[in-house]
């Protein structure tokens, strides 16, 4: 397979010339060739195979220990102003970064085959998807990229058809820490990435391009791209609704957007539209629909079971990869909250007991089609996607921000996303448990200027009287005794509240920070949670919330005279009723 795409052709052939691989070869995406990359892997030890009984189809990736996680440090964004990428973002000239990298991947990949992987980000034939060729070294990419992504033929079509596609190019190099570097060209669209095996750095569709480089598309071409869940919750009488949410890694997407009704809610139906990442687009009138640009999950697997997640567990029992976790001494994989088995081996492959340290890496993942979800929903491939009536922002705060309050607009909305604040978790290399600000849950993610980007999600206010309404959530609200709120399948409780709200059933209390439930409008029926805990979960400290406030002050001072004025005059809005008000 090539291609009839000249400028595509041309483009292979100079990464050849300069990477001197051994061979090209160009994916076809198809189910054979799957298994034979799976084949080559098992043969060279790149994969092993897990128990075919209880795991089949499913197989064990260890990465390099140096590699385990996004590198935000070593991630940077490549304008030809600075102020372009924002304080948000790394940044480093295009002139500078290509001259870097040009060194780095010259002979890369001599020894190695050169894989070229068409894909579209998104149903094939929807006007909002977008295609892209990762060009890359690993047969791990090439055989997560088919589980992530609509990958091989149909997508070389499509790019054949429109001549637009992004560039990414990926090699392994030597996984040397210091030769690492995640670059993105946001006005060539073009992304280069070196020295790391890591999803998140190397699966140059996911991240990479679905949303620092199609965050920057959407600026030019009015749309948005984000760190979304897409949600579809049917009611018992048949109503269908349609949540997109927010979150930072490692703080309940996945849970969310696989939830299972908790007991009581029978007739209540949740489906999964997607995981991770949302593409919003608004129609003729105004209506905000979402499609899903991934194909599959890319998830964080300790925590994961039977009980906390049972949807998840299920689908990632057959035609998985795993990465990073331990294995049992009946050859299964293992983490962290899996409920049987008996471990013996690490991530690392190490063999240790259990009062030696952890089995799975707390980063470790697991790579599945969606299909394979009990609950996936057909609507994940519609070219037009789903209609939007709720965004949800939230993050992991032990105190201050309540089970859930509404925004009082589309620009309070705005307000609450960019001022989200999260504790750290292990799904990016650091210290874990700072609190930092992760806007939208895109601090990672945005390929250009918080300010400008901040100023884009604005504007739609002008644009439509029916945009979605905007909620913020807290799963890890703590007293003395732990987490006050159960969560997981009783999330549904709260998005029930979410979803009465859209419909205007039911009233809420107006405060300085948003619209609170009145207590009696969330359904605990079955929870062992007392009334003093609910008021715990829903109480606003006036001194906190102030604190909270300077702290965004000076947050959003960073940005400078690019911060819209809109933002801050919202900020005011919120601290001038605080210090109205009284406890």
């Amino acid at each position: 397979m090539s291609t009839n795409n000249q400028e595509l052709e041309n483009w292979v052939n100079e990464v050849a010339s300069s990477t001197n691989p051994d061979s090209i070869y160009w994916c076809n995406g198809s189910q054979d060739e799957y298994e034979s990359f799976v084949s080559k892997m098992l043969d060279s030890g790149d994969l092993m195979k897990l128990n075919e009984e209880s795991f089949p189809n499913c197989f064990l990736h260890r990465s390099d220990q140096s590699d385990v996680a996004r590198v935000e440090h070593l991630t940077f964004i490549c304008t030809d102003n600075k102020s372009d990428a924002g304080p948000n973002n790394n940044w480093m000239h295009p002139q500078e970064a290509h001259s870097k990298l040009d060194n780095l991947f010259e002979n890369c990949m001599a020894g190695r085959t050169m894989y070229v992987i068409p894909y579209c980000m998104g149903p094939i034939d929807s006007r909002f998807s977008r295609c892209g060729v990762e060009i890359t070294d690993s047969p791990y990419v090439v055989a997560n990229m088919f589980l992530m992504t609509r990958m091989g033929q149909p997508a070389l079509e499509r790019i054949e058809r429109e001549n637009k596609f992004v560039k990414g190019i990926h090699s392994i190099g030597d996984l040397d820490p210091d030769k690492r570097f995640i670059m993105h060209f946001p006005e060539e669209e073009t992304i280069r990435s070196i020295g790391s095996g890591y999803g998140g750095n190397a699966l140059l569709g996911k991240k990479c391009h679905a949303l620092r480089i199609a965050s920057w598309q959407a600026l030019k071409e009015n749309w948005l791209a984000e760190h979304m869940l897409i949600v579809e919750i049917e009611n018992p009488v048949g109503d269908k609704f349609y949540v997109a949410a927010a979150f930072p890694s490692a703080c309940g997407k996945t849970n969310l957007a696989m939830l299972i009704p908790p007991v009581g809610y029978e007739g209540w139906n949740v489906r999964t539209i997607g995981d991770d990442i949302a593409w919003l687009h608004m129609d003729e009138s105004g209506q905000i629909w979402a499609i899903n640009p991934e194909a599959g999950y890319f998830g964080v697997v300790p925590g994961t079971n039977e009980d906390d997640n049972e949807n998840a567990y299920k689908a990632i029992q057959s035609n998985a990869i795993f990465t990073n976790v331990g294995l049992t001494d009946d050859n299964e994989p293992w983490w962290e909250g899996k409920k049987d088995g008996n471990p013996t081996i690490d991530w690392k492959g190490e063999e240790i007991s259990a009062d030696e340290g952890v089995f799975a890496h707390p980063n470790s993942r697991f790579t599945v089609s969606a299909k394979n979800n009990p609950k996936y929903s057909n609507l994940a491939d519609s070219p037009s996607g789903v209609p939007i009536c709720a965004i949800v922002f939230g993050g992991r705060r032990s105190e201050l921000a309540p089970l859930v309050y509404e925004s009082k607009d589309w620009k309070h909305g705005v307000l609450v996303g960019a001022s989200v604040g999260s504790e750290t978790t292990a799904a990016a290399t650091g210290e874990v448990g700072i609190v930092r600000r992760d806007p939208m849950a895109m601090k990672p993610f945005c390929g250009y200027n918080f300010a400008d980007y901040w100023s884009h999600w604005l504007s739609f206010s002008e644009q439509s009287e029916r945009l979605p309404k905007i909620f913020h959530v807290n799963w890890f609200r703590k007293n003395e005794k732990g987490f006050i709120w159960p969560g997981f399948g009783d999330n549904l409780r709260v998005l029930e509240w979410i979803i009465k709200r859209c419909q205007n059933k039911i009233g809420a209390l107006e405060t300085p920070i948003g619209f609170l439930p009145n207590l009696d409008d969330i359904d605990t029926k079955g929870l062992e949670i007392t009334d003093e805990s609910m008021t715990d979960l829903f109480n606003i400290d006036q001194n906190q919330w102030l604190q909270e406030m300077d702290s965004i002050k000076d947050y959003f001072s960073e940005y400078g005279d690019r911060m819209p004025e809109m933002l801050i005059e919202e900020h005011s809005k919120v601290v001038s009723a605080l210090k109205n008000s009284s406890d």
